[in-house]
C-alpha cells in the first residue's frame, strides 16, 4: 500500500495514502482509546466543525489574510464534508486529552487534504496548503472546538424540539379522545379521588410543553460563540476584523444566527452554558421517565394489575412464560432517561474542572451532551410512535376500579364529616363492604344521597356538589 511521510515536531510517520487525516490525528488515535465512539459517530458534530472552518476561511479571505484560491478550496472541501462526504475520516475518540486539540487537527488535516485534491495536488503536499497555517488561520482549538460544540448542539436541539412536539401532539390527541373515561386518581400509589384518563394525558402534555419552553430558552445560549478568541480570549494571531466577519459567514452558512460572546476571555474558560442546557435536558428526562413509568403501572396486568390502558404489544415478553407481553417501550424510555440524568453529572463535573483560562475537559462535556441529545430525541420519538399513538383505554376496568375504591369515601366528607368518613373507610377495608352500603347501614346517608355523592361525574367537579351546613 502506498504511503506518504508526514511529520510534526515529535517526529515523522508513514501515513497511508488512502487516508485524508494526517500525523496528528494518527497520534491521537493511538493515544486515546476510551469510549470506542469516534467523532464520525456524531455526524452533526462533524458538520458543525466543517461549517466553522468554512466560515473561518471565508472570513480570513474577506479581511485579506488568506488568498482567495486557498480560501475557496477550503470552503469547497468543507462543503463536501457538510454534504456528508469524508465523515469516515473523523476517527479520534470523543473523549480525549488536550481540550479537543486532536479533534480540531483531525478536521484541519481532512479539510486540507480534500482541498489539496481540489487544487490539483496530492494529499500531504502541505507547501501548497497547510493544516495549521491556512485551514487553522486565525483560530485555536480553544475557540473552534467549543464553538463547534455549540453549533452542533444548536442544530441537534432543533431535532429534539421536533421530537418533543411529536410526543406532545400524540398526548394531546389521547387527552381529547379519553376526556370522558373516568379513572381512579392515586397519591403515593394509594387510592385517592376520581379523575379522567383525559386529565392524565393532558397533564403529561403539559410537562412536555413546559420542557419545550425551557429548552428553547436554553438553546439561545448556544448562539453566543468565542470565534476570534484564539488561545485564551485575547485574539492573538487573529485579524481585528475577523471576529465580526466569521460570525456573519457562519450565520449565513448555517441559517441560524450566531453572535460573538460579550467577553471572549470569559467565554473561552467558562462552560456553564453547557451545564444550563444539560440541566434542561435532565429536567425533561425526569418528566419523561415519570410518564413512562405511569404508563407501565396503568398497563399492568392484564388481569391481576390495574389494566387501565393497553400498550401496544411489541414483542414476546418471556422465554419461559407463554403469552407474557412486557411494556418494553416504556421500560427502554426510562433507561434512556437515566442515561441523560447521569450525563448531566458528567457535564457538571467536567465544567467545574476548568482551571484558569481554559477548560481542558470540554471533550467530556461534548461526549455527554451529544449522547444526551441523541438519546433523548430517540426516547421522545419512540414513546410517541410505539406507545402513545396506538395505546388503548379500558374504560370498564377504569370505572370498576373507581366504584370499588375506598378512596371515594372522600366525597362524604362535606356531608357527614371527616371522622365518620374515616370510620366508614376503616370498616370497608376490614369487611370488603362498599362505602355506600356502610353509610346507609349507619343511617348517615340515604340511598339517594349515596347515589348522588358517588356519581363519578359529580366527583369530578372540583367544587361541592351540594350545600352542606356546618352543624
Amino acid at each position: 500500500m502506498k504511503t506518504r511521510k508526514e511529520h510534526d515536531f515529535i517526529g515523522e510517520l508513514e501515513i497511508s495514502n488512502d487516508l485524508y487525516y494526517g500525523v496528528q490525528t494518527f497520534r491521537a488515535v493511538e493515544n486515546f482509546k476510551m469510549t470506542g465512539r469516534q467523532i464520525k459517530d456524531y455526524p452533526f458534530f462533524v458538520k458543525a466543525f466543517a461549517q466553522i472552518k468554512k466560515a473561518a476561511a471565508l472570513a480570513n479571505k474577506e479581511v485579506g489574510v488568506l488568498c482567495p484560491e486557498r480560501a475557496d478550496a477550503i470552503a469547497k472541501a468543507c462543503d463536501k464534508i457538510i454534504g456528508g462526504e469524508f465523515i469516515d475520516q473523523f476517527v479520534v475518540d470523543m473523549i480525549q486529552g488536550g481540550a479537543g486539540t486532536s479533534t480540531n487537527m483531525n478536521a484541519n488535516e481532512v479539510i486540507t487534504n480534500v482541498a489539496l485534491e481540489i487544487l490539483g495536488h496530492k494529499k500531504g503536499e502541505y507547501k501548497y496548503l497547510h493544516p495549521n497555517d491556512h485551514t487553522n488561520l486565525g483560530q485555536s482549538t480553544n475557540d473552534t472546538y467549543p464553538s463547534s460544540i455549540k453549533v452542533a448542539a444548536h442544530a441537534k436541539l432543533d431535532d429534539l424540539l421536533k421530537a418533543m412536539e411529536l410526543l406532545k401532539k400524540e398526548l394531546d390527541k389521547k387527552a381529547k379522545e379519553y376526556k370522558d373515561v373516568i379513572k381512579m386518581g392515586r397519591t403515593e400509589l394509594e387510592d385517592a379521588v376520581p379523575t379522567t384518563l383525559g386529565n392524565t394525558f393532558n397533564a403529561f402534555a403539559s410537562y412536555i410543553k413546559a420542557d419545550i419552553a425551557n429548552i428553547k430558552k436554553a438553546r439561545e445560549l448556544m448562539s453566543f460563540l468565542n470565534m476570534g478568541a484564539t488561545a485564551i480570549g485575547t485574539g492573538i494571531n487573529c485579524h481585528p476584523d475577523y471576529k465580526c466577519a466569521v460570525h456573519k459567514h457562519l450565520s449565513k452558512i448555517t441559517g441560524a444566527e450566531f453572535k460573538p460572546a460579550e467577553d471572549f476571555i470569559a467565554a473561552t474558560q467558562d462552560t456553564a452554558d453547557f451545564v444550563q442546557v444539560s440541566g434542561c435536558l435532565k429536567t425533561a428526562a425526569v418528566r419523561l421517565s415519570k410518564i413512562a413509568n405511569d404508563l407501565r403501572l396503568m398497563n399492568s396486568g392484564p388481569r391481576c394489575g390495574l389494566a387501565e390502558i393497553e400498550l401496544p404489544k411489541m414483542q414476546p415478553g418471556s422465554s419461559i412464560m407463554p403469552g407474557k407481553v412486557n411494556p418494553v417501550i416504556a421500560e427502554v424510555v426510562g433507561e434512556a432517561c437515566y442515561e441523560v440524568i447521569g450525563n448531566d453529572v458528567t457535564i457538571m463535573l467536567c465544567s467545574e474542572r476548568g482551571e484558569f483560562e481554559l477548560n481542558a475537559f470540554e471533550p467530556g462535556i461534548a461526549y455527554a451532551l451529544f449522547n444526551s441529545l441523541v438519546i433523548l430525541e430517540n426516547a421522545y420519538i419512540t414513546l410517541a410512535e410505539k406507545a402513545i399513538k396506538h395505546l388503548k383505554a379500558k374504560p370498564e376496568n377504569c370505572l370498576n376500579l373507581v366504584l370499588n375504591s375506598v378512596g371515594i369515601v372522600t366525597a362524604f366528607n362535606p356531608v357527614i364529616g371527616y371522622e365518620n368518613s374515616a370510620s366508614i373507610a376503616k370498616e370497608a377495608l376490614e369487611t370488603g363492604k362498599s362505602v355506600g352500603d356502610i353509610a346507609i347501614e349507619r343511617g348517615l346517608l340515604t340511598k339517594e344521597e349515596v347515589k348522588k355523592l358517588l356519581d363519578p361525574k359529580s366527583m369530578l367537579n372540583p367544587h361541592m356538589s351540594h350545600t352542606g351546613k356546618d352543624k
